[in-house]
């Protein structure tokens, strides 16, 4: 059983002992301990949104979450299944002080987590976390009496707020997508994608919309991480059905993977790639993306004389990079795009809408619009963190063996080579070490990870 606290929240696996993994006892806590760190921050009428996406657990968890806050003294307002970036809408659209998103994001279905945001419907900062961890852990919490709980308020309208909301955005071209009469193929690993995308599809004015796994019951069909090896079954019906690209989202849809017409892989890094180049030719500016993302961001910012930036990883992480440097486009190379004219936020339903009027105006076909960039190869690799794993002593082995080149610490241990780089850090959301490597070669990538992961076991 697992329980991890980290900046991307709180998430662990269902059932098991309190503390070790994501038990009642641990979700009511948890819960209590942001209900009063919201308090602290705020005297009065304070409100906090909730949505689920479509696990199993989400209804128990729902419960659980939503009794806590109103015993806090804390009115919710329960979005049944939402998006994560919905939730996120939601708060600053309610003028709540707060939100829980319960979805554990790309992790598979016996996994559930709480993700907390601010008023802005931004993840917490490091520090933030940090008070709400330490109130949890010495259950600095007062309930209330009878009669001072908070209210309860149901309202399910926010997945179309969210899409008008998108809609709006000036850089999103309705009429362009519907003159193209795109066929488009979505697989929404039976979550609450299957309810947000096809509904911004018919907004948007595709002319047909080709749903696979789009019941959102929670039973997913496949690993919910929206990576190559998973993905064969919504490829192969792009092809099939002669679509003109398919869309594949993760089960919070905050991560956005495209596939070309041809039922090859457009490339998750190259979600935001794309986007960005779209942006940067009507509003040009800095980007922001995470030390694990692809060069070709970079690549692309520089085609326009823009400056790009790295973030150590974490969704927080690369927002206050964006805010720093006053970002138009950045996010993550998960998939994660982050427009900031729209919100803070990854956003998926906004990357699908931007994506598809980059394609309409372009006039192209999706694999040739991939064409356009340069071929960055990442080789992913993860192994089991160990407790008698010493990271820091790993780190320096590593270091002696690339002593020469450029080395960062931010996030773990990136090494700039000159021909690509290679990072090691500790999973923010499993017990995992991750090892990316990247090379304008499959095959130098690969062999890059590997003589890490060497490295790695030796110690």
């Amino acid at each position: 059983m697992t329980l991890i606290k980290s900046i991307s929240g709180i998430r662990g696996t269902i059932g098991g002992k309190p503390g070790e993994s994501l038990s009642p006892v641990d979700i009511i806590k948890f819960s209590a301990a942001y209900g009063t760190w919201i308090r602290k921050r705020n005297n009065r009428d304070i409100k906090v949104v909730v949505g689920r996406d479509a696990r199993k657990s989400g209804p128990m968890v729902n419960g659980l979450v939503i009794s806590s806050l109103r015993s806090i003294g804390i009115d919710v307002i329960d979005l049944g299944m939402a998006t994560t970036p919905t939730v996120e809408i939601a708060v600053t659209g309610t003028g709540s002080q707060g939100g829980i998103i319960i979805t554990a994001s790309h992790n598979p279905a016996n996994w559930n987590a709480l993700k907390l945001l601010n008023e802005k419907g931004e993840f917490l900062s490091a520090h933030d976390g940090e008070e709400v961890l330490a109130l949890a852990a010495n259950e600095k919490f007062e309930f209330v009496m009878t009669e001072s709980e908070g209210n309860l308020v149901t309202d399910d309208t926010w997945h179309q707020k969210h899409i008008n909301k998108i809609l709006d955005l000036e850089l999103v071209d309705v009429k362009a997508i519907k003159k193209a009469g795109f066929t488009v193929a979505v697989d929404c690993i039976n979550s609450v994608g299957g309810i947000a995308v096809p509904l911004l599809l018919k907004s948007l004015g595709v002319k047909k919309v080709i749903g696979l796994n789009t019941n959102p019951d929670g039973n997913f069909a496949h690993n919910p991480e929206p990576l190559p090896e998973n993905l064969k079954d919504i490829s192969a019906l792009v092809v099939k059905e002669n679509a003109d690209l398919g869309f594949v989202v993760d089960p919070d849809v905050d991560r956005l993977a495209i596939i070309c017409e041809d039922g090859s892989m457009f490339g998750e890094e190259y979600t935001l790639v794309a986007v960005s180049d779209y942006i940067l030719k009507h509003t040009p500016g800095s980007t922001v993306s995470n030390l694990s993302s692809t060069r070709a961001l970079k690549d692309v910012s520089e085609k326009y004389g823009c400056s790009y930036y790295s973030s150590a990883v974490g969704e927080v992480n690369v927002v206050e990079t964006m805010k720093r440097k006053n970002a138009v486009i950045g996010g993550e190379g998960n998939g994660g795009v982050i427009y900031p004219a729209f919100h803070y936020g990854r956003d998926a339903l906004a990357g699908i809408a931007l994506f598809l009027t980059h394609l309409a105006k372009s006039s192209l076909k999706c694999s040739v619009i991939r064409c356009q960039y340069p071929d960055y190869f990442i080789a992913k690799k993860k192994m089991v963190l160990e407790p008698k794993m010493d990271f820091i002593e790993i780190s320096n082995a590593i270091k002696k063996e690339f002593s020469g080149f450029n080395i960062d610490e931010r996030d773990g241990l990136r090494i700039d080579l000159n021909d690509g780089w290679v990072q090691i850090r500790k999973s923010n959301t499993e017990a995992i070490i991750r090892i990316y490597a990247e090379s304008k070669a499959i095959r130098d990538a690969g062999l890059l990870a590997e003589r890490v992961m060497e490295i790695v076991k030796k110690h």
